[in-house]
């Protein structure tokens, strides 16, 4: 014996020990990765039993998946295809069992069904080949988790029952809040002059017949004067008429200075009254105007803007001070208890609506929403732009929706009862499918489902779920990060 061989042995045996302290001690980490299994010639999964191999491999290269599944003796060898029976049972999630039935095919036998996603199953394969039964079972492990009742406490998952539901169906778009034009007053000051005092500010709200603002006009004072002047002219017309009529009834004067007298007077008149209505057309009242003739003269040239309707101050363009001219715009006031959203529509969507037809409006985030109907359809579309106009009277009391907002506006296509439909915050992205987590016991799996119709909250399920089948409705996207802590592959 060599010098060296007891030195060999020593280290062999260390060795040996180390590999049991580290992999076959109770409690040691698998020594093989999940995934990492003996692999064929195609590099997918393989089967082996004395008298009989089997690399079974999915194939879904730009077509539906299928099984493929090519049979070799105990060397590798291939064998004919034909000489190998086979069947394969897929153990699904909540009882599901797939069957798949094979023929012969080139080199390999080719599964008759195709294997619908997810590829999530307990394999069940059973071979007859020269006389002899073969079975294997493996798993394959595909967008699945287990999580207990207190993780989906602790994470604000909640599991729901897919079911029917009225799916409303809309055209969704842009908006924004404008002010009533018809409920709009521009309010000016038909004189110039100089602002003596403002009152409201931007954001204020006023009433009808309220006092805006004063404005110093010497227009005004002109104005008042020259009717002070045709009072007292029609005063004087008059007793000089009664005067002349009783000169000539007592046959003192002529009839044609009684005649011309009582034309003066009724001219006198006249002017009176075009003055007296000149005022009122700014603003004097009657009333006023009967007590001007003992107001003091620095009283005169004193004139009210009022607030011609109920409203809000949109804007205020005066300050005290300012010399203004006439016709100038002071105020901007608004009634905004009723408001319109406006809408550009495209033509074809534009023939569609109708007077009249309900529609949604959110602001965006979804943290305000209400419903209100079509008001306003425009009679033709632009050249330009093929696109029309829609409104919306939206009623405001409380002032929640304020000119210039933008919001999303939903108008109401048709209203359906579908089968099943699930929240639309339940659907999350796996892979490039759109999934929802099905639960069975304490697993979640993803299940892609084939959708249809939605409102922006629900979403009809046209395939990919049961009636009846339990699923995450909230917080789902905590199941889609906790599977892919895993790890999971889709790997055939």
């Amino acid at each position: 014996m060599s010098s060296r061989t007891p030195i060999l042995i020593l280290v062999a045996v260390l060795l040996a020990g180390a590999a049991w302290w580290a992999f076959g001690r109770p409690g040691a980490p698998a020594a093989v990765a999940a995934g990492d299994y003996p692999r064929g010639p195609h590099g997918s999964r393989l089967l082996s039993e004395d008298g009989l191999q089997l690399e079974v491999t999915i194939f879904e290269s730009g077509v539906p998946p299928h099984f493929r599944i090519y049979p070799y003796d105990n060397s590798g060898a291939p064998i004919a295809p034909s000489a190998v029976s086979l069947t394969v049972e897929l153990h699904r999630l909540g009882g599901r069992v797939d069957r798949m039935t094979f023929r012969p095919e080139a080199d390999y036998l080719l599964g008759l069904q195709v294997v619908e996603e997810p590829h999530s199953f307990d394999v069940r394969i059973a071979a007859d080949h020269a006389g002899r039964r073969f079975a294997w079972a493996y798993s394959s492990v595909e967008g699945k988790v287990s999580l207990s009742d207190a993780v989906l406490a602790s994470t604000g998952i909640e599991v729901w029952t897919i079911g029917p539901r009225d799916i409303t169906t809309t055209v969704e778009r842009a908006g924004q809040v404008v002010a009533d034009d018809t409920r709009v007053a521009h309010v000016v000051s038909i004189l110039a002059g100089t602002i003596a005092s403002i009152g409201p500010k931007a954001g204020d709200r006023v009433r009808q017949g309220d006092v805006l603002a004063v404005v110093h006009s010497r227009e005004l004072a002109d104005l008042r004067s020259a009717y002070l002047l045709a009072t007292h002219h029609t005063e004087f017309a008059r007793a000089a008429a009664t005067r002349e009529e009783a000169l000539w009834k007592k046959k003192i004067s002529a009839e044609k200075e009684y005649l011309a007298a009582r034309r003066d007077a009724e001219e006198a008149e006249l002017a009176e009254r075009t003055a007296q209505q000149k005022l009122i057309a700014l603003g004097d009242s009657p009333a006023f105007l009967a007590a001007l003739r003992s107001a003091p003269a620095t009283a005169l040239p004193r004139h009210e803007v009022r607030a011609p309707i109920d409203g809000i101050v949109l804007e205020r363009d005066a300050t005290i001070g300012e010399a203004v001219t006439a016709a100038a715009a002071i105020f901007l006031i608004g009634d905004l208890s009723t408001v319109l959203v406006e809408v550009s529509v495209d033509a074809p969507d534009l023939v569609t609506l109708r007077l009249g037809q309900s529609a949604r409006i959110a602001v965006a985030g979804g943290f305000q929403e209400t419903t209100a109907r079509i008001s306003y359809l425009s009679p033709r579309i632009d050249p330009t732009t093929r696109r029309g106009t829609a409104r919306v009277a939206l009623a405001n009391a409380d002032g929640r929706w304020p000119p210039g907002l933008f919001v999303t506006v939903h108008f109401v296509e048709a209203t359906a009862t579908v089968a099943m439909a699930v929240p639309v915050g339940a659907i999350q992205t796996f892979r490039d499918w759109q999934v929802v987590f099905f639960r069975f016991g304490d697993w979640f799996e993803a299940r892609p489902l084939e959708l249809g119709r939605s409102d922006g909250r629900w979403i009809e399920v046209v395939s990919g779920l049961a009636p009846g089948d339990r699923y995450a409705a909230t917080n789902s996207f905590a199941i889609k990060a906790e599977i892919g802590k895993l790890g999971a592959t889709h790997d055939h």
